[in-house]
């Protein structure tokens, strides 16, 4: 591949360094020259500026729609589902115009008329049931269906969803990028093709392996046409390099800006975007020094996230004051409640740590947590724990870490899963069955509530049952929740309309718009 003669003629100009060149050189690809330059508009405001965008990860499936790589085909607008989320977590339409429960196990979904693939095939009721039947039957199952059983058929205009067991959730579930409705010529082939085969305003015309994708305007979108004519992807996984590209303009909109960097770009292309993500210390409730309640509030006690948040994070997190954040909007007015507050109150007293010997491991995949494990230490110590640290590569340390080898472990962890609701993550961490209770922890107080959060119906009764979950949760302090993390956006002076999405589902949309 040539060299990118706009990041060479930076380069020898002085204004990135030779690092930052070379991550644009190396890792990026070239992003199109021109491109985002023009601001010719068209009928009903359409414009052909291109938009440069440079995303965090390269695809790992090969934009496979039952993989992660799904939520790229949400955030570059190509890839839709029959639902919506709000922001408060709620089911609005999309390729679905609306939606009854018939019974305690079967929905009914109305497909929207006038809609049209990428490929020009009309979307019905049939191809949409075969879609969502594929992604069923997907091995791995997509990670929204996992542990669900669910069936799909088309009736008349509608398409009906039976689950095995009652599910409140089948609505929202269907939100997930993972559930994306494509085109019946994406499934001919053994491996799921969304090239040219969504129904969203940007035509995935061509992906470059892990290098990026192209994306044009589809003129005959059911929603409207596009604002720009297209979208230009680089993948760059190095974060400097991403930084580079946002502070020489080589890209208009940059996914994660590390932390590290922002302080090397001008503060007015930063957005800091709250995320449904919190850095908690997990205790081990089953073997060792955490069993006992009262070193487990010592533990609490003994922690300053806020010292976290200004000296890890650099300012650019929030303290945490339960386990769900800012980006979830009710968790706030949900803990200021008697019952919550009462729950807390009753919390064990601290006890003397008397030089107890803790382990407390942690990963390096995200930069930020060793240097928040050697603090934690410092602090713990302070108190009269004696604090031994394990850090390693994610992959070489959670077996351990599930296995409760740890007398503690710190996570970042995604507290609003596939579902855009947080009690699969409750579920997972705490409840006594949980596939992924790191603290080891069992309470028939928890599971109770953890219960009621689950058969809740959506709406304000199910924000409740969520709400005394975590003060459930929190009142045995099987995890110390620290701070919640945002990502920083990155948005050229010129840019407007690009969306700012907590849950990572959109980025660039159709009301999206570059100037020149």
């Amino acid at each position: 591949m040539p060299p990118c003669p706009s990041a060479l003629r930076l380069a020898r100009r002085g204004t990135v360094t030779g690092l930052a060149a070379a991550g644009l050189l190396l890792l990026t690809g070239c992003f199109a020259e021109g491109s985002g330059t023009s601001s010719a508009e068209g009928a009903d405001g359409a414009t052909d500026a291109r938009i440069q965008a440079a995303m965090m990860q390269p695809p790992r499936s090969g934009l496979s729609p039952f993989s992660d790589d799904a939520f790229k085909l949400s955030r570059w607008s190509t890839g839709e589902t029959l639902i919506r989320l709000d922001e408060a977590g709620d089911a609005q339409p999309m390729l679905a115009t609306e939606w009854e429960q018939v019974d305690e196990t079967t929905w009914s979904f109305t497909i929207r008329d006038g809609v049209t693939f990428h490929d020009g095939t009309a979307l019905t009721a049939e191809n949409a049931a075969a879609s969502l039947a594929r992604a069923v039957a997907a091995e791995p199952a997509p990670r929204i269906l996992d542990g669900v059983e669910m069936d799909v058929a088309a009736e008349g205009d509608t398409v009906r969803v039976t689950t095995a067991e009652v599910d409140p959730l089948v609505p929202q579930r269907l939100s997930s990028p993972q559930l994306s409705i494509l085109a019946p010529a994406a499934y001919e082939e053994a491996a799921v093709s969304p090239v040219g085969h969504g129904t969203g305003p940007f035509e995935l015309t061509s992906l470059d392996g892990t290098s990026g994708a192209t994306l044009e305007r589809y003129e005959d979108y059911w929603g409207g046409a596009a604002a720009v004519a297209g979208i230009d992807v680089s993948f760059v996984p190095d974060g400097t390099a991403r930084a580079a590209a946002l502070r020489t303009g080589e890209a208009d909109v940059v996914e994660s800006v590390p932390v590290g960097q922002a302080a090397q770009v001008d503060e007015e292309l930063l957005t800091e975007v709250p995320m449904p993500r919190t850095n908690t210390l997990y205790l081990n409730t089953e073997d060792g020094p955490f069993t006992d309640p009262a070193l487990r509030a010592a533990a609490r006690e003994a922690l300053d996230p806020q010292s976290l948040v200004d000296g890890v994070y650099e300012g650019r997190a929030d303290t945490a004051a339960g386990l769900l954040g800012p980006a979830i909007p009710y968790a706030a007015e949900g803990r200021d409640t008697a019952a919550y507050r009462q729950l807390l109150a009753d919390r064990a007293a601290a006890g003397d740590p008397a030089g107890e010997k803790i382990i407390i491991g942690t990963f390096t995949d995200r930069a930020e947590l060793p240097e928040v494990a050697v603090q934690l230490q410092q602090q713990l110590e302070a108190t009269g724990f004696e604090v031994e640290l394990d850090v390693r590569e994610y992959q070489y340390i959670e077996a351990d870490a599930l296995e409760g080898d740890f007398d503690a472990f710190i996570l970042s962890r995604a507290t609003v899963l596939d579902s855009g609701d947080p009690v699969a993550y409750m579920v997972s961490d705490f409840g006594c069955a949980g596939s992924f209770n790191l603290s080891r922890f069992c309470s028939e107080t928890v599971d109770a509530a953890l219960a009621a959060a689950e058969q809740a119906p959506p709406g304000e009764e199910r924000r409740q049952a969520i709400m005394a979950a975590e003060a459930a949760i929190l009142a045995e302090d099987a995890a110390i929740p620290m701070l919640h993390e945002r990502v920083i956006q990155g948005e050229q002076d010129g840019v407007e309309g690009a969306a700012r999405d907590p849950r990572e589902r959109e980025l660039i949309t159709a009301e999206t718009t570059v100037a020149e």
